[in-house]
């Protein structure tokens, strides 16, 4: 069997990653404890932060073996870099306009550096699939020749199962050649026991094929197909690019349609079954992967995939999901707190008198047990280290009646959550809120599923800069 070699060609020592648990998230309060006790194990979900050579390493204890699908939508070797947009709101054909953030760079100092980068992913990926399981690799014309000689290597050339075309339309700036308005899918099977749902990919016949059927018995020379029953879709497939699909789109770039991913899932996994996708960008297969009751790992080596990603999964909801990060891996830190120079920020918590109804503090006060403020100056500058920690929630009558917390004049922001029962160590995320994703503004009330106790507040700008701040209660 032909191989594919370069000079540099090998597979290196592995070094797994240092994951650490950063958090654990429940979409808009599903399945957080009632109590606030967190006895309970860290959930199947997944999602990572950090390279996924180390990170699929780090897995192999656990996980190799084991996973029922992965799909990977790796650098097409395009030598280019991609900003992600995060405006709201903006005109689509006036790109000068954009606001525009780091999103992923996909620059090579040739090919041989590019395989150096594919070649050992892949190879893990082949140990982490279960005997069972199936490899999607979505690439373009930049690469997928390369990348099907060394699938062709790892898996055995017989274990390629179809070579999926996935057309789309837009505008191309080709002037001497073809448009290139196709990407390819490999997909090979690591046995010949592989899981296909026929039944569940089935689609409609065309009705001109219909109506061909039922007007003439020697249609289709004899052989009549089941009309009812639809057909099982060719290795060709259409699907429009998100830049089409105004309701899926997260401004993240080379995002991939919701429909691809559903098809890819509903034929090769079941409900139940665990699925990866270590190239998660914006994360399209766990988002899907939780609507269709699939367990996840996603990982990606850029926190504003990562955040992406998580956002996603939080407007779902998603099922409550664990967010590790390499020791390695930094989320960038905002320089401000969540305080502005001009309009410093304030965390208000309001807690109200049972008896009466009424608000029990309503400004910025330092001193006052029941409304606290943080990254102010005067604030930091009594509770010291860049972190109020003040006495909220001493409440006479022991019951919170609003559990709400609200932030005012934050600075530009994406995404804030409250974990109401910080232990200091992990953040448990009870509830989010986060900017929509066409227009409008980022909601600035959340409301605790439990009485709040030591609260801790993440905020990340639009920027992806993170902010942490804690409050301590007063009361046990």
């Amino acid at each position: 069997m032909p191989t594919l070699t370069w000079p540099s060609k090998s597979l290196p020592d592995l070094q797994p990653a240092d994951l650490v648990l950063e958090a654990v998230t429940y979409p808009q309060a599903q399945g957080y404890p009632p109590l606030g006790g967190f006895a309970e194990a860290v959930p199947e979900n997944h999602l990572y932060l950090g390279d996924n050579l180390k990170l699929m390493a780090a897995l192999l204890p656990q996980y190799e073996g084991r996973l029922d699908l992965i799909y990977a939508d790796p650098p097409f070797f395009t030598n280019k870099r991609y900003p992600a947009r995060i405006g709201r709101g903006e005109d689509s054909r006036h790109p000068q306009e954009w606001q525009l953030a780091e999103g992923y760079a996909d620059h090579w100092s040739d090919i041989d550096a590019y395989l150096n980068f594919l070649y050992p992913r892949l190879a893990l990926m082949h140990r982490l699939l279960a005997p069972s399981g199936t490899l999607y690799l979505h690439l373009d014309w930049h690469a997928d020749a390369y990348a099907r000689l060394l699938l062709d290597e790892i898996f055995g050339r017989e274990r390629l199962l179809n070579q999926i075309v996935w057309l789309y339309h837009g505008p191309s700036p080709i002037r001497h050649a073809f448009n290139r308005k196709h990407d390819t899918i490999l997909v090979y099977t690591k046995s010949s026991d592989y899981t296909f749902n026929t039944d569940a990919v089935r689609q409609p016949y065309n009705p001109n094929t219909v109506k061909t059927f039922n007007s003439s018995p020697k249609a289709g020379f004899g052989k009549m197909p089941d009309l009812a029953r639809g057909k099982v879709p060719e290795d060709w497939w259409y699907f429009p690019v998100v830049a089409r699909l105004h309701n899926e789109r997260s401004g993240y770039p080379t995002q991939k349609p919701e429909a691809l991913l559903e098809r890819i899932l509903l034929a090769s996994s079941n409900p139940g079954d665990l699925v990866a996708d270590f190239f998660c960008g914006s994360g399209t297969l766990p988002l899907v992967a939780a609507r269709l009751a699939r367990r996840f790992l996603a990982g990606d080596v850029t926190w504003r995939a990562v955040h992406t990603t998580r956002s996603r999964l939080v407007a779902l909801p998603a099922p409550p999901f664990a967010f590790y990060r390499d020791s390695t891996a930094q989320i960038p830190l905002s320089p401000f707190g969540l305080s502005l120079r001009a309009k410093p920020a304030t965390l208000r918590a309001k807690s109200f008198d049972v008896a009466q109804d009424r608000p029990q503090g309503e400004t910025c006060n330092p001193s006052h047990p029941l409304t606290y403020a943080c990254g102010t100056p005067d604030c930091l500058g009594q509770a010291g280290a860049g972190r109020a920690s003040l006495q909220p929630f001493a409440f006479a009558q022991g019951k919170l009646a609003n559990r709400t917390i609200s932030i005012v004049n934050p600075p530009a922001l994406d995404y804030w959550e409250v974990d109401p029962a910080w232990d200091g160590i992990t953040f448990r995320s009870a509830n989010q809120a986060q900017r929509p994703i066409r227009s409008g503004v980022i909601p600035l009330k959340l409301e605790s599923p439990i009485a709040p106790k030591y609260i801790c507040i993440r905020a990340i700008t639009v920027k992806g800069e993170q902010i942490q701040i804690t409050i301590r209660s007063g009361s046990s």
